[in-house]
This record gives structure tokens, C-alpha cells and sequence, in this order.
């Protein structure tokens, strides 16, 4: 029997629900302020939303492998291993991008770095701990995910509220 079991079904079926329906409400509000997605501001569009998109699909993902029905302890650990070790990877160079952006906003460096840096390493102790079949593996591996969903969610509202300025400021301009 797999660690993570039918009594999870129901909640990464909700995780992979909720991820893919904010990935496509971010797209609507994306294209409502499209005006604010100019080529001057490229690099602040993959600062900001660039892992906003990549953490919610990261996390439909981690809810599609979690309920696959014919894991094995190593199919699931090593999926698992392999979305945190990408997640590893792309919020480095997040983090990386904020630190040559001179971002200072605390918030910025917590949502956009750090908690999700937290989450993908949970995510990699989960998968050791399901290789070592221990326990608590689908509870940390649910930990992470929520963790980086309510960061998202709160990264999330953040651009849609600099989406807001910036169509504000247009409007009042003309």
C-alpha cells in the first residue's frame, strides 16, 4: 500500500482543482490587464508571475502523481523527488532574479523565494520518507503543497492588485 493513500484522494483531487482553476483565472486577469504586459516590463513579468503560474502548475502536478492508483514506493518517490528537485531549481533562479532586481519588499522575497523554497524541500523530505516508508510523509508532502498554495494565492493577489494600479493609472490618464 502506498503512503499515499485513498484517504487523500479527496484532498489532492480539491489541490489539483483549486491549482488548475487559479492557473486559468490568472490567465483571465492576465489578459484584462494586458496593457500592463509590455516589453519593458518582461523582466518584472518573469519575476512576478512567471512563479505564479510555475508553482500552481507544480502543484497539479504533485496532485496528479500523488493520485495515480499504481505507484510503487519508488514511482511515487522518485515523481515526487523530481517536481521538488525542478521546483529546487527554478525558485534558485527566482530568488537569484530578485536579488539582481534589488527587490527589498520582504514580502516579495518570502512569497516568491523563500516559502517556496520551504515547500520544495519538504516536497524532496517527503519523498525520502516515502522510499523510507515512513508515516509522516504524506502529511509533510500535503504540508508543502499548502504551503505553496497560500503563498500563491497571496502572490496571486499581489499582481492582480499591480494590475489594477497599472489599468487605473491608464484610465486616469486619458
Amino acid at each position: 500500500m502506498s503512503v499515499i493513500n485513498d484517504r487523500w484522494h479527496d484532498f489532492y483531487m480539491l489541490l489539483g482543482t483549486a491549482s488548475a482553476a487559479l492557473v486559468a483565472l490568472l490567465f483571465v486577469a492576465a489578459s484584462i490587464g494586458a496593457s500592463f504586459l509590455t516589453p519593458e516590463r518582461s523582466v518584472g513579468t518573469r519575476t512576478f508571475m512567471g512563479p505564479v503560474v510555475f508553482h500552481f502548475s507544480t502543484l497539479l502536478l504533485i496532485s496528479l502523481i500523488a493520485i495515480v492508483p499504481s505507484h510503487t514506493a519508488l514511482s511515487l518517490a522518485l515523481g515526487i523527488a523530481l517536481v521538488a528537485a525542478a521546483g529546487l531549481g527554478y525558485t534558485t533562479v527566482v530568488l537569484v532574479g530578485l536579488a539582481r532586481a534589488s527587490i527589498s519588499d520582504i514580502a516579495d522575497r518570502f512569497g516568491y523565494g523563500i516559502f517556496p523554497m520551504a515547500s520544495y524541500v519538504a516536497m524532496l523530505a517527503a519523498g525520502g520518507l516515502v522510499m523510507a516508508r515512513g508515516t509522516l510523509a504524506a502529511d509533510i508532502l500535503a504540508a508543502a503543497a499548502l504551503l505553496l498554495l497560500a503563498v500563491n494565492i497571496r502572490n496571486a493577489w499581489d499582481l492582480m492588485l499591480a494590475f489594477a494600479r497599472q489599468v487605473a493609472g491608464k484610465s486616469s490618464d486619458t
